[in-house]
């Protein structure tokens, strides 16, 4: 059941598309209108009782310490992280001999953070199930070793961890549980039939291509529609 805070966020989304469609009918337009409604992405963890929060700074000093005391003459090892229920790194060494000496050091931490009353809460492997390093990173994203926009290192967090250096932060997004992924998708108005529920698996980025296709476009004039095949969602 949603708490508090969530249920007052329904609500507010709730009428703010109440709004939108009763302007659509007020103005006529809703015999040739149709509404998709989705998110970017969700928030893990959804359970409160599994969160734990995790610093990630002393993480990432310990890692540059480690590293610079293999190569007293190297500076840095991280160039450049994002952590949200995920751990993205970017290297000043993308060799992969310095990808995996990250890739070592991160799962031979443990510690103690936070859970949602801010008690201590011990964990291991720096909050990671598992760790992504160099081409495998790569392979991970579907691109080619190298390739400066994706990370040398990715850590998939386990399920209800959260790295912040603070206690506020209830849930974060960007890693790859389901809580992460799975958002509401619905599709109504003109066009589509009314009270159908289709079990058919999708993604949001079959969105677009459906927008070009309701409004008599080719979606095939979309590069990435052409490069990834993404079909219309099956709203007929």
């Amino acid at each position: 059941m949603p708490g508090p805070l969530l249920a007052k966020n329904l609500d507010f989304v709730n009428a703010r598309i109440g709004a939108l469609t009763s302007e659509i009918a007020k103005r006529h337009l809703a015999g040739n209108t149709t509404v998709i409604l989705s998110a970017k992405h969700g928030q893990s963890p959804t359970d409160p009782t599994a969160l734990t929060r995790i610093d990630d700074g002393p993480l990432l000093d310990g890692l540059n310490a480690a590293w610079k005391q293999l190569r007293p003459a190297a500076g840095d090892l991280v160039a450049h992280s994002v952590d949200d229920d995920a751990m993205l790194l970017w290297l000043t060494d993308r060799s992969q001999a310095a990808t995996e000496f990250a890739k070592r050091y991160l799962l031979a931490q443990s510690g103690t953070g936070t859970d949602i009353n801010v008690a201590p809460r011990t964990f291991t492997r720096s909050g990671l199930s598992k760790v992504y390093a160099g081409k495998a990173a790569a392979r991970y994203f579907h691109v080619e070793a190298g390739d400066a926009c994706v990370p040398d290192i990715l850590g998939v967090a386990q399920y209800g961890v959260v790295y912040t250096g603070g206690t506020k932060k209830i849930a974060e997004h960007g890693g790859s549980h389901a809580d992460d992924l799975d958002v509401p998708l619905v599709v109504s108005g003109a066009s589509v039939p009314d009270g159908v529920r289709d079990s058919t698996r999708v993604q949001t980025k079959q969105i677009a291509p459906t927008i070009l296709s309701l409004l008599g476009l080719n979606p095939r004039s979309l590069k990435a529609v052409r490069e990834e095949h993404t079909s219309v969602l099956p709203v007929r």
